[in-house]
């Protein structure tokens, strides 16, 4: 059995997949890029900015399930490129005040609307 989420607090899917899905306690969520779901908008502005927006989008997908970010127990970061690595680690570290998940991080040689970082999450519900 699963239960799928979704929240308008997050951007709509681009494609044929959910928000997030919750099976056997836990939450997967697709990976998250910087579009602004209020505008539809992609965040571009700079790293930093893009990666916040990241982690808004994963933190209203997190509270649509009620659950916060110390939930998290593996994360997957993709980025366009290595040397941007530093700076979104610096935003995404911010987000996390106690145990940090177990993760991985990617260099890809394109992520959908040319984004700079997408990041997936699974947590403990």
């Amino acid at each position: 059995m699963k239960t799928i989420v979704n929240t308008n607090n997050a951007p709509a899917p681009i494609g044929p997949y959910s928000q997030a899905v919750i099976a056997n306690g836990m939450l997967y969520i697709s990976g998250q890029i910087a579009i602004v779901p209020e505008t539809g908008e992609v965040e571009v502005s700079n790293i930093e900015a893009e990666a916040h927006q990241v982690m808004k989008n994963l933190q209203a997908i997190l509270t649509e399930a009620n659950i916060r970010f110390e939930n998290a127990v593996k994360t997957t970061i993709l980025l366009s490129s290595m040397d941007l690595f530093s700076r979104v680690n610096a935003v995404y570290g911010s987000y996390f005040s106690g145990s940090c998940p177990a993760r991985e991080t990617f260099a890809v040689k394109g992520l959908p609307k040319n984004v700079n970082v997408e990041i997936s999450m699974i947590a403990v519900v």
